[in-house]
């Protein structure tokens, strides 16, 4: 077994400061898809005595399950560290042993490797690496059908490089050794692999050659070829044209099927000088070619895989841009899927192979579902496996996210929503098609931006109408043929809102927003001739797409401080600067010292601090170097230093940003992870707190709300909320911070927002996709703690029930992200505790609460409230669901927050603002507080008069409870009277409010509507608004007030009278008084 992978991955941790995220657990990202065009799915099994148990293997999201025959979803390999799945098996034998094989099989451009094969012994919920961490891409797995320890590993290998860890492997022990039982030479990979299902030890084999380079693709060569073994991998023969009728010459890949219910029929869909569809009737001895046109297969490299249904041998799938069906073992097939009905781009099938009707499949637009054999399908809709290639923001409120996705379009959709409910899909909006990349939002007016497809078509695109103009510069030498790469270029002028800038081997500049173009720069590349061949890539098959143009420009960074500095990376290791506009430029990727020459600059990162400092994202995965590379330059790039090295993080480099506020904190995804540093760059920890190791594409810090928001290649759009608690670790330091007692962390915005209900169903069960929202209306309020060693004493400041007094608790999150709770009351001990005192430009105190304490980060919530000064915030008494109490909404301005913890204090500022989608006047939200200050003391006298009443009722059932079983002519007047006050008490409270009995807490009946509910209403109706108050509302309120002062009236002389007698009697019968008031 190779262990290198594990030792790397302790190594990162013992070799570095790790920031402490365990004290940081409420600083988890949100996931908010989207889910509506998912992502490749690239692998399917299910348990065959359980239909509903799916297992979905992606190409760069990970593994997921589904109980529910594909209604519901959850990621189960999250917490592993590669998310490439290639293979997923499940022993049908022991449905609870899973397999994966990680890396995917699929070689194209945009792949992803893996690390080794894993085992579940339990279904899943928890994983074990098994080895072969150097295959890096495994394409099958097969277990044995009667022995789960025996498993057999298709490794087609990395087709970036050389390396002899690839071919068959065979385990007999469970993965505790393996041995390879089938190799050809360090090109040559598995391309398919099949288990004839009456025979374990027979397995056909196509072992492949090819090889990826950043410029070209290679598919078959002599060393592909079909392989069978009768003896479990003993002993193998290479069939050939010759011997077994296979097709001459070189060999590609090969999709291969054994017929299940006649096994002696056997298909293999072969990539040669002729693509052909070949069939045995002998079980893989002898073929004859059955069919060669076009509508059997195309794109090899990507996707060449048959399928035969298990119940008729004549009946067979291939998948492939399509899903073709033959009813006549070959000879001709038909189209089975309408146009547009499922993402095309198919890379896996499941049949059942006891209901062949039931299908799964998947492709590059996710996973889809038929229950009556292609007739119709289902598209899984909560499967958030996108990959993105950018991401981008705007300023709106929401703000928007715009990205562009492998084979899916380019989208943009809200960061959050204000609604009661998620982010839906049907919230992200299609600007265009393709395979989308970068997007730019017209800094004048977000309607409108730029966006592109493959190979430089970029065009400008209005959200609203839906209308695109393409753009795409040209050259005004009509000789000179312009070179995109298939992910080109594209930046925006930070001085000049009209000006872009788009990379080919030049760049092009528009001051017009794209109408018109001007070449600035001679041809910044190598100008490679030899890496010019694309359209000849491909190999056996050409494959020309755009995918390997090279000597291209990847990216253009104008300085944001220093106009006329503009930086350019290309795809073959040049890195230029102009300082003067472009009228000249340099070419300083020369100086990038431990860098291989020709290596691919994915990003250039100009400093918001320094005139000349960048930094350079850089890998060179493509030519099998899997090294992460990350430079900085303080001298425009005259020297550069390294930022990371492999002992420092996990996987190559993809993306970075640094803040624009705290210099010292930077972000930087890798293929494996996000890594984070507060120390500018001197160690670098890896953010686990809820965020997978997926490949971190691109970031980008949205200001206005300080939110990291991140693109993935496999998991679509997450955003960290709020970074302000990882800005105070970098400026002050981890150690102080966590060793102070407390530490207020900077406050972003809050607004007060209206929401509304969600788009599309109102209940719409588990099936639909609905991305995390933030929390809407509220204020966060957040700080470092250190936990006091001792408990505090007893609240000594407890009602007599022992309920806690005003501003002794409120909603919170200690640092292990858990629901703040109330502390206890009535002198029993609470743990440590928070004070958190809000005060108004007065500097007078409006609010003021407590919420346990825990070590490190902390979260409390503010609802934009403050208190009544006499008023209590819960008034105690009674059982009215809709108390409000002492508190109505605070005016929108800066306030002072002061956090108290163990006898120290610090402070911080927090700005509140109303929704800036609608229009307020001051002075009428003044009169609306003031207004339902009103309501709030009216509310609580009334309280207290509903909880009077509900206390002594309770008192009067202890009495009936008591003369249970008493006789004599004493205790039954004393029970008629017990019975008769009781009436006459509810009688008085369903005047009141009945404290719950009905939904405002009155009863039922004809009688008058009881005084709480009429003060709900008003509440509701006054608080629902930013007006203030009308007249009808003021004349509400005093006809609310005369009627309770009547119901206190009649209550204070039923008191008196009714309920003095009552009590008397009760004496006379020599009960314990039940009460003297």
């Amino acid at each position: 077994m190779i262990f290198g992978f594990v030792v790397l991955a302790v190594s990162v941790t013992l070799n570095a400061q790790q920031v402490d995220f365990s004290k940081m657990e409420s600083l988890k990202p949100r996931s908010i898809g989207p889910a509506n065009m998912s992502g490749r799915v690239t692998s399917i099994d299910v348990v065959r005595t359980q239909p509903d148990v799916i297992y979905a293997g992606s190409a760069s999201g990970g593994l997921w399950k589904s109980e529910s025959g594909g209604i519901a979803w959850e990621p189960i390999f999250d917490n592993e560290l590669p998310l490439s799945i290639g293979a997923v098996a499940v022993s049908q034998k022991n449905p609870d042993v899973v397999w994966v094989g990680t890396g995917e099989g699929n070689p194209r451009n945009s792949l992803t490797g893996g690390y080794g094969v894993y085992r579940s012994l339990d279904a899943g919920k928890t994983w074990e690496l098994m080895g072969l961490e150097k295959t890096r891409n495994v394409h099958r797995i097969i277990i044995h059908p009667d022995d789960p320890n025996t498993v057999y590993i298709g490794a087609i290998g990395s087709p970036w490089g050389d390396h002899e860890e690839r071919g068959v492997f065979k385990t007999t022990d469970g993965g505790e050794t393996w041995k390879k039982i089938l190799y050809v030479d360090k090109m040559t990979g598995v391309g398919d692999m099949v288990m004839d299902p009456a025979n374990p030890n027979k397995i056909l084999v196509n072992m492949w050659q090819h090889r990826r380079e950043p410029w070209f693709f290679t598919s078959g060569g002599p060393s592909s070829g079909l392989y069978m073994t009768l003896d479990g991998g003993k002993n193998w023969t290479k069939q050939s044209a010759e011997k077994n009728g296979l097709p001459e010459g070189d060999l590609g890949r090969m999709g291969l099927a054994f017929a299940t219910n006649n096994p002696n029929r056997v298909y293999a869909l072969i990539e040669a000088k002729q693509n052909a569809l070949y069939r045995s009737d002998d079980g893989g001895f002898n073929w004859e070619m059955i069919n060669k046109n076009r509508d059997i297969g195309n794109r090899p490299f990507y996707y060449y895989d048959i399928y035969v249904d298990p119940k008729n041998e004549n009946r067979v799938y291939s998948i492939f841009t399509n899903v073709h069906r033959s009813e006549d073992g070959g000879k001709s097939f038909e189209n089975i899927i309408g146009r547009n009905l499922i993402h095309v781009d198919n890379h896996a099938l499941y049949i059942h192979p006891d209901n062949p009707k039931y299908m799964l499949l998947g492709n590059d637009g996710g996973l889809a579902i038929t229950r009556d054999m292609g007739k119709t399908w289902q598209f899984i809709e909560n499967l958030p496996l996108g990959q993105f290639y950018h991401i981008e923001v705007d300023n709106e409120f929401p703000y928007n996210v715009y990205g562009g996705l492998q084979d899916n379009g380019t989208y943009t959709g809200p960061a959050y929503v204000l609604t009661n409910e998620g982010i839906r899909n049907d919230y992200f909006l299609p600007i265009g098609g393709g395979d989308g990349f970068d997007v730019v939002s017209d800094p004048d007016d977000s309607r409108y931006g730029y966006a592109m497809s493959q190979q430089g078509y970029v065009f400008r695109y209005d959200k609203v109408t839906g209308r695109s103009s393409y753009i795409r510069p040209t050259h005004e030498d009509p000789k000179v043929k312009l070179r995109f790469n298939w992910n080109a270029a594209i930046a925006q002028d930070p001085f000049d809102n009209s000006t872009i800038y788009f990379g080919s081997q030049f760049v092009h500049k528009s001051t017009d927003k794209g109408s018109n173009w001007k070449v600035i720069s001679p041809d910044l590349t190598t100008n490679d001739t030899t890496k010019q061949q694309q359209d000849k890539s491909g190999g056996l098959t050409i494959d020309a797409t755009g995918a390997e143009n090279h000597t291209t420009i990847l990216a253009i960074e104008p300085s944001p401080t220093e106009k006329g500095v503009i930086w350019a990376g290309t795809d073959d290791g040049n890195i230029q600067i102009t300082r003067d506009g472009g009228t000249t430029w340099t070419n300083v990727g020369g100086n990038l010292k431990g860098v291989p020459a020709g290596s691919w600059v994915a990003q250039i990162k100009a400093s918001r601090y320094n005139n000349g400092e960048a930094v350079a994202v850089i890998n060179n995965y493509r030519r099998f170097d899997f090294k992460p590379y990350l430079l900085r330059t303080k001298n425009y790039g005259k020297t550069w230093e390294h930022l990371v090295d492999e002992n420092d993080v996990f996987g190559y480099s993809l993306s970075f940003v640094q803040d624009p506020v705290e210099p010292n904190l930077m972000f930087y995804g890798t293929e494996h992870g996000l890594y984070i540093t507060i120390d500018g760059a001197k160690t670098w920890s890896k953010f686990n707190n809820g965020y997978p190791s997926v490949s971190t594409m691109d970031m980008v810090i949205q200001e206005r709300e300080s939110d990291l928001v991140i693109g993935t290649f496999g998991r679509s759009i997450w955003i960290l909320d709020d970074i302000n608690p990882l800005r105070v670790l970098a400026s002050k330091g981890q150690k102080e911070v966590m060793d102070a007692s407390v530490t207020a962390i900077p406050a972003v915005t809050a607004y007060q927002v209206s929401t509304r209900s969600a788009h599309g169903p109102a209940n719409p069960g588990n099936a639909t996709f609905e991305g995390e929202n933030r929390r809407n209306g509220i204020a966060s309020i957040k700080f470092f703690a250190k936990k006091p060693e001792t408990p505090q004493r007893p609240n000594r400041e407890a009602n007599a029930n022992g309920a806690p007094v005003r501003g002794q608790f409120a909603e919170g999150q200690g640092g292990r992200g858990g629901q703040g709770r109330p502390g206890a009351a009535g002198g029993r001990a609470r743990g440590p505790q928070a004070k958190i005192e809000i005060f108004n430009q007065a500097g007078e105190l409006i609010k003021d609460f407590e919420i346990p304490v825990e070590d490190g980060l902390n979260v409390a919530t503010w609802r934009f409230d403050e208190n009544i000064p006499g008023q209590e915030d819960e008034p105690q008494g009674g059982n009215n669901r809709f108390r409000f109490g002492g508190s109505v909404p605070a005016l929108p301005g800066t306030y002072k927050v002061k956090i108290t913890v163990g006898g120290e204090s610090d402070e911080t500022t927090l700005e509140y603002k109303m929704d800036p989608r609608e229009e307020y006047v001051m002075s009428n939200l003044i009169a609306r507080r003031d207004f339902l200050r009103d309501i709030s003391v009216i509310n609580n006298e009334v309280t207290k008069m509903s909880g009077k009443i509900s206390e002594d009722i309770e008192s009067v059932d202890k009495v009936i409870k008591a003369l249970e079983g008493k006789r004599g002519e004493e205790y039954n007047q004393l029970r008629t009277k017990s019975n008769d006050i009781k009436k006459e008490m509810e009688e008085l409270q369903g005047l009141i409010g009945r404290g719950g009995r009905g939904f405002f807490g009155g009863g039922s009946g004809d009688g008058p509507t009881p005084l709480q509910t009429e003060v709900f209403t008003l509440l509701r109706a006054v608080s629902g608004s930013y007006d203030a108050p009308v007249q009808a509302q003021k004349t509400s309120l005093k006809q609310i007030e005369d009627r309770r002062k009547e119901l206190q009236q009649k209550m204070d002389a039923w008191y008196a009278e009714n309920w003095s007698a009552y009590l008397s009697a009760v004496k006379d019968v020599s009960f314990a008084p039940i009460g003297t008031n």
